[in-house]
């Protein structure tokens, strides 16, 4: 909300921004009381019909409730399972959960059938200071178990089912997905892991990783390596384990994430056996996928055709 001029009247610009709604702007007169005047709204670009957004809640394995957004059609959110992507950060106390219209999620996900969910686990952002301390360094582990208690929330309130659950994650994300695959492989049925930081006892060495020791720890400190150790996907990958299916994606000009984490996972994976396990390399556009509009409509693209192959959409 915006007051245009507050010496003169109490008119007032009036931006919305939702999951289901495009940018919008009123014209309003608070004195008045009279009714919002519309003055611009972006093109929907997909049906909303019988979709909503809902707030829940998980419980993590401390008791903390960990709130979640939830969209699709509201009959598939009581009880008719379907195929979910779980999207998730939980770092450098960055909130992921304001609404935000789902422009391509929408017409690529939620209107074929799908159901999308944002959890804001500790680590990021969304509840101040002692949130992201929360799962800082030491503690990093409390936003995986957050993850995952999300994730089977979504299983046991009947949204989904494990084969029909996937989880979506880019940057420190990617690190998230990728710890929860290897942790709880059974609870997933595909991951998709986007420039992902994966071999954590060298990401200091690495373009922009020492920055981020404050945030993990320093893997050159005795102690600090053998808690990084603990989870570090690379380092903890297993041969006689079954995992779901997972994308890997980086970019040959990342210029934070060196392309190196996602290239050694991959071939590591598939050298241990594991055969579902996919590498797109994009080749510019930094710490993203591509520049141009072409480029980055066919990552998206890719990324929605895998989850449709992997957990199924209508």
């Amino acid at each position: 909300m915006t007051v245009v001029d507050w010496t003169r009247d109490d008119t007032t610009l009036i931006y919305v921004d939702h999951f289901l709604t495009p940018p919008t702007l009123y014209l309003a007169d608070l004195a008045s009381g009279s009714p919002w005047r519309l003055l611009q709204r972006l093109h929907a670009t997909f049906d909303t019909t019988g979709l909503v957004a809902l707030r829940r809640h998980a419980t993590a394995s401390d008791g903390v409730r960990i709130p979640y957004w939830i969209i699709g059609r509201e009959s598939d959110l009581q009880g008719n399972p379907r195929p979910c992507l779980l999207y998730g950060y939980g770092g450098y106390r960055i909130p992921v959960d304001s609404p935000r219209y789902l422009e391509t999620v929408g017409f690529s996900w939620l209107e074929p059938g799908g159901v999308y969910a944002i959890a804001s686990i500790r680590g990021g952002g969304e509840f101040g200071p002692a949130w992201h301390r929360a799962a800082r360094r030491e503690k990093r582990q409390v936003a995986f178990d957050d993850f995952t208690a999300v994730a089977e929330a979504l299983i046991s309130s009947g949204v989904t089912t494990p084969e029909r659950l996937a989880i979506r994650g880019g940057s420190n994300g990617g690190l998230l997905t990728a710890v929860c695959m290897i942790q709880r492989p059974e609870l997933f049925g595909a991951v998709i892991s986007e420039m992902p930081v994966l071999d954590i006892s060298r990401f200091h060495l690495l373009l922009q990783g020492a920055w981020w020791v404050d945030e993990f720890g320093n893997p050159d400190d005795p102690n600090d390596y053998r808690m990084l150790m603990g989870y570090s996907p690379y380092q903890n990958i297993k041969e006689d384990t079954c995992y779901p299916p997972v994308l890997f994606t980086s970019s040959s000009t990342d210029d934070r994430v060196h392309p190196g984490h996602a290239r050694k996972m991959v071939a590591k994976m598939q050298a241990l056996g594991h055969d579902e396990v996919w590498y797109v390399e994009h080749r510019d556009g930094g710490h993203s996928a591509g520049i141009e509009p072409e480029a980055k409509a066919r990552a998206t693209a890719t990324l929605f055709e895998f989850l449709r192959a992997k957990i199924g959409i209508s």
